[in-house]
């Protein structure tokens, strides 16, 4: 049996910080030379306990995330990477390593604040909007614990920053943030930011989508996004819902009725897989309907990331 490699992709703070378009973007990297699992809590999910995707399953039964992850990597004959959720990750990680002894590398979701799990390495996000090193626990702030466990991190990924961020405001952001992290210093800080593409229509008989959209997201933040959908739409309006909204056909209908003729409803993925499966095949096809992908970007030191990550793969 191969001794897994743990890597836990979390943050302080309470949703937000872009830990999915993470996930998958080591997963892009990973599925090729890794037999590779993720493991998340399945947020909003109705199950229990460990549960390994499968082609029956919604975001009732595993969660959005984990399902917006199923759809994307996990749904060949031969899936590149295995989605399983789990609310306690330390049992989760025994009972992935019983049932599926292949799986040589497990990407933790939001596992941070898990103790009972150690991983080969810890990777600590953070949103450059609202660093951790600038706010507060609860009730005063958005972090699930002190500032202070920024010394479990092994590197420190400031996400959403902004294509223009200097080097030197960089060299700023690295000072603020090792204040709080190791002693010794030896922790990696790392700036991405977040590229969206082209509208993907829900049915694939629909063509370009229109400039004139209603935006719908169910986000913990949506600022950034509909900044982007602003700069290259005209955005009618944005209709705004709780993270992990669970939507009903009665929202749906609603949507629709309220979108203006001739706009078209934008979504993200996250929210896409809970709308899609509230349409009929008809609607599907032709309704305007389409979710804005999302990926990671490196603003440098992309290299140093990934040398880092393989030394950890390559000790085990």
């Amino acid at each position: 049996m191969p001794d897994q490699v743990v890597i836990c992709v979390g943050n302080l703070a309470v949703g937000g910080t872009g830990k999915t378009p993470m996930i998958e973007y080591m997963v892009s990297h990973l599925a090729d030379t890794r037999r590779l699992a993720t493991i998340s809590r399945g947020y909003g999910r109705r199950t229990r306990g460990f549960r390994l995707a499968t082609p029956t399953d919604t975001a009732a039964t595993l969660g959005d995330e984990p399902l917006q992850l199923y759809r994307k990597f996990g749904r060949a004959d031969n899936p590149p990477v295995l989605v399983c959720v789990g609310e306690r990750r330390a049992e989760a990680l025994q009972q992935l390593r019983r049932d599926q002894p292949q799986i040589d590398t497990v990407l933790l979701d939001d596992a941070f604040q898990h103790r009972a799990v150690q991983p080969h390495l810890n990777l600590l996000l953070t949103d450059y909007n609202r660093p951790f090193y600038t706010d507060h626990p609860f009730p005063e702030g958005r972090l699930r614990e002190s500032r202070w466990g920024a010394r479990r991190a092994d590197a420190v990924i400031v996400t959403k920053c902004p294509d223009t961020l200097s080097a030197t405001e960089q060299a700023l952001i690295t000072g603020r943030v090792c204040r709080y992290t190791r002693p010794d210093g030896v922790v990696f800080v790392f700036f991405t930011g977040l590229r969206y593409g082209k509208p993907v229509p829900f049915g694939e008989q629909l063509t370009d989508m229109t400039t004139d959209v209603v935006l719908v997201s169910g986000l913990a933040n949506a600022d950034s996004l509909e900044q982007y959908v602003r700069q290259q739409f005209r955005l009618l309006r944005h209709d705004r819902f709780a993270d992990h909204y669970a939507y009903t056909r009665a929202d749906y209908e609603r949507l629709r009725a309220n979108c203006p003729p001739g706009a078209a409803l934008l979504t993200t993925e996250k929210d896409w897989v809970k709308l899609d499966a509230l349409l009929t095949e008809a609607e599907r096809a032709t309704e305007p309907l389409y979710y804005l992908p999302v990926a990671v970007r490196f603003l440098a030191g992309e290299e140093s990331f990934w040398s880092l990550v393989e030394r950890v793969l390559t000790a085990r």
